[in-house]
C-alpha cells in the first residue's frame, strides 16, 4: 500500500474512474446487443430505434474518453452496416 498522500490519491481516483468507465462501457455493450437482437428478428423498425439508442451512448462514451474516436465511429459504422443489411 502506499504510504505517500499523492500515491494515495492517485490509486483512489484511478480506482474511481475505472468503475465509472466500467459502467458506460456496459451501457454501450448493452446497447449494442440490443440492435443486434433486432436484425436478429429482422425487426426493421425496432433494430433503426435501437441503433439511434446505441450511436448515442457510443457518442456519450466517445465524448467523456472512455472510448478513441476511431473505435466508437467503427463501431457505430458496423451497427449501421448491420441494420441496413435487414431486407
Amino acid at each position: 500500500m502506499a504510504n505517500i498522500k499523492s500515491a494515495k490519491k492517485r490509486i483512489e481516483v484511478s480506482r474511481i474512474r475505472y468503475e465509472k468507465n466500467k459502467s458506460i462501457r456496459s451501457k454501450v455493450k448493452t446497447a449494442i446487443k440490443k440492435v443486434e437482437a433486432a436484425v436478429a428478428e429482422s425487426n426493421k423498425e425496432a433494430a433503426a430505434a435501437a441503433l439511434v439508442a446505441a450511436t448515442t451512448e457510443i457518442e456519450k462514451a466517445c465524448s467523456k474518453g472512455v472510448y478513441h474516436k476511431n473505435n466508437a465511429a467503427r463501431k457505430v459504422s458496423r451497427l449501421a452496416k448491420l441494420v441496413n443489411s435487414i431486407a
